[in-house]
């Protein structure tokens, strides 16, 4: 969001705010954290912590059922909504400080070894279910992709994998994130440090409520969102930028940034190397990090990829498909970019419809 910043703060100064305040409106749920935007929009919610094996503890939250007492309302579905480790929800653990590196020394391997397992089990404990659904987007279908292939017992808890952007390969991402892929191990470290990446800061929260909800600075918000995500300007809600600007860069490890930076490098999905053979060994008990075999993964899935996707290329997409052994269902939307699969407008009916039609056929079974 730097540029974005930096535009924004110049045509800001003195003098400038009063000409710009005639009709705009910031929405109340650029300020409130995950409970109160459940609660705003009239649902009920619950709070866990999830306690991971090594520590960490994750914020996860429970819409139990629709508006009122009434289970029968609206689609009536128990929804969780889980966290990975390090974002804004999830920066707490039994024994590590977030301000030490040892905090922050995680990638996409513990968040599926640990994270993915420790919230899967919590909910079925307290839901009382054997199986659920999953719905993942982006990193949210990498994490499931190797815990259900890495996990055969985790894997059988799960229905049906819903896979929304679905990232394995990078190998032909076009986001602006690939330009990390060009530096050193040491120079991102220089850069980032060996902590926390892409914090939300105070800075961007003022820039998504007191610009991004001016009509005459929409089109310079919707741009930066677009220029990381891929272009859909019409089916993207533009009085609620402030929203989504306010609510995103949840953060993540440096070391994440990394195991990302690794798979563009290297074309696979593989556990993060540790830089040297006596720690891969150590970690792996080989000398190189261990490719994971998607193949192996059993659980029904079902995905919907965007032709405009920067960071989920379609080519990538294309070379994931034969390797999804259980593929119910596939579905191409040409004009959708990255962020479509929950922002889109018309989502209900390119996604949402087709995805509880599959909840219900295989809650029968």
């Amino acid at each position: 969001m730097r540029w974005l910043l930096a535009a924004a703060w110049c045509m800001l100064l003195p003098g400038s705010i009063h000409s710009y305040k005639q009709g705009s409106i910031t929405n109340p749920e650029a300020y409130m954290n995950i409970s109160q935007i459940i609660s705003y929009w009239g649902y009920p919610y619950e709070k866990y912590d999830v306690i991971t094996e090594d520590g960490y503890i994750l914020g996860t939250y429970r819409i139990p059922h629709g508006k009122g007492c009434s289970r029968k309302t609206d689609s009536g579905y128990d929804v969780w909504l889980g966290n990975s480790r390090g974002n804004t929800w999830s920066r707490k653990h039994l024994r590590l400080s977030p301000k030490s590196p040892q905090y922050w020394a995680f990638s996409l391997d513990e968040m599926a070894k640990y994270d993915l397992p420790a919230t899967i089990n919590l909910i079925l404990e307290k839901s009382g279910q054997k199986q659920l659904f999953y719905v993942g987007h982006s990193q949210g279908t990498t994490i499931a992709f190797i815990a259900f292939s890495t996990n055969p017992e985790l894997a059988k808890k799960i229905k049906v994998f819903f896979a929304l952007a679905p990232v394995v390969t990078v190998k032909y991402t076009r986001s602006p994130m690939k330009k990390l892929t060009a530096l050193s191990r040491q120079a991102v470290k220089v850069l980032f440090g060996d902590k926390m990446f892409s914090s939300h800061t105070l800075l961007e929260q003022f820039i998504a409520t007191k610009v991004c909800n001016h009509k005459i600075f929409h089109p310079m918000c919707s741009n930066f969102m677009f220029s990381l995500s891929g272009f859909d300007r019409q089916n993207l809600n533009m009085s609620r930028l402030d929203v989504y600007l306010a609510q995103s860069q949840a953060g993540t490890s440096v070391q994440n940034m990394l195991h990302w930076a690794q798979a563009v490098n290297s074309g696979r999905l593989q556990a993060f190397d540790w830089g040297n053979a006596n720690q891969n060994m150590m970690h792996f008990n080989q000398l190189t990090p261990p490719v994971y075999n998607i193949t192996k993964m059993r659980v029904p899935t079902a995905m919907w990829s965007g032709g405009q996707d920067v960071v989920a290329d379609a080519q990538d997409t294309k070379d994931l498909l034969p390797k999804v052994a259980n593929l119910i269902y596939y579905k191409e939307i040409p004009h959708y970019n990255h962020l479509d699969f929950y922002l889109g407008q018309d989502a209900p009916w390119e996604i949402y419809q087709d995805l509880i039609r599959m909840i219900e056929e295989y809650s029968q079974n």
